[in-house]
């Protein structure tokens, strides 16, 4: 696979639109977020998403993922988010819980506790280490390393 020079939140989308699973899609995106092009994040999710007019519910609850995951990262960035992000398309009607267990009610009430507010206010219940990643771990390390 040729990878393109900026992979935006607009193209993970679309990919899973396409049938590619969405945490390998949103995995792509944050490597180009936190690493390959961490300079251009503003480019990464300028442009909307393209949700299908007849999105099935799965599709839909993604969309309001992506939605709030432009916001959250971006607002972690200190970065203007944009507007599409703020559609009240993307909030959903019943809550979506992601994560291991989510089905338990124990689960559940730590999600809401713990899942930062633009996937909240979306009705997405996902925790606070959604977007933990292998870039600013390594930079945490290096820094606790004494000299």
């Amino acid at each position: 696979m040729m990878w393109p020079e900026l992979y935006t939140m607009q193209m993970a989308y679309r990919e899973i639109v396409e049938g590619e699973r969405p945490w390998n899609a949103l995995g792509d995106f944050m490597n180009y977020w936190f690493g390959y092009t961490a300079d251009r994040r503003e480019e990464l999710v300028k442009d909307p998403i393209q949700e299908p007019v007849e999105a099935s519910l799965e599709l839909h609850r993604w969309a309001a993922f992506c939605a709030a995951a432009a916001e959250y990262l971006c607002e972690r960035s200190n970065i203007l988010c944009p507007g599409w992000t703020h559609n009240p398309v993307y909030t959903l009607a019943e809550p979506w819980f992601k994560g291991l267990g989510a089905r338990k009610p124990h689960v559940q009430q730590r999600l809401i506790q713990e899942t930062p507010e633009p996937f909240a206010r979306r009705n997405i219940y996902c925790g606070d280490r959604i977007f933990a990643n292998k870039y600013e771990l390594a930079t945490e390390l290096r820094q606790r390393q004494p000299a």
